[in-house]
Formats: structure tokens, C-alpha cells, sequence
């Protein structure tokens, strides 16, 4: 896996916790931000797809009003 270098700026609070979740999970700040960062693309990918299942669920069965 090739690495990329990033600057980017962050609320001081929430980088007081990303180090606090760095150190309690024995990780570095690159690796807490890369398992955030893949967490949230999966997440953001995952709900149209749910979404659209739903929709097509709801006509297939008569639901949705």
C-alpha cells in the first residue's frame, strides 16, 4: 500500500481525542485517521445502496403509503 502525505486543518478538541484514541489503541495518528477516513467512504457508499433496496422493497411489497 502506497502512502500519501496530508495537511489539513482540525478542531483542537477533536484532535485532543483522535491522539487520546491514538494512544489507547497503541496506533499512530495516520492509522486512527485511515481506519476514520475508510469507515466513513464504506459508510457514505453502503446508504444510497441500502436506500435504494428499501425503495424498491417498499413498491415490490405495496408499502410506503
Amino acid at each position: 500500500m502506497s502512502m500519501i502525505k496530508i495537511s489539513s486543518k482540525m478542531d483542537g478538541a477533536v484532535w485532543d481525542e483522535l491522539r487520546a484514541v491514538a494512544r489507547e489503541t497503541n496506533q499512530s495518528i495516520a492509522g486512527v485517521l485511515t481506519d476514520a477516513a475508510r469507515e466513513y467512504i464504506r459508510r457514505r457508499r453502503i446508504r444510497p445502496d441500502v436506500l435504494r433496496h428499501l425503495e424498491q422493497s417498499l413498491r415490490e411489497n405495496g408499502g410506503g403509503g
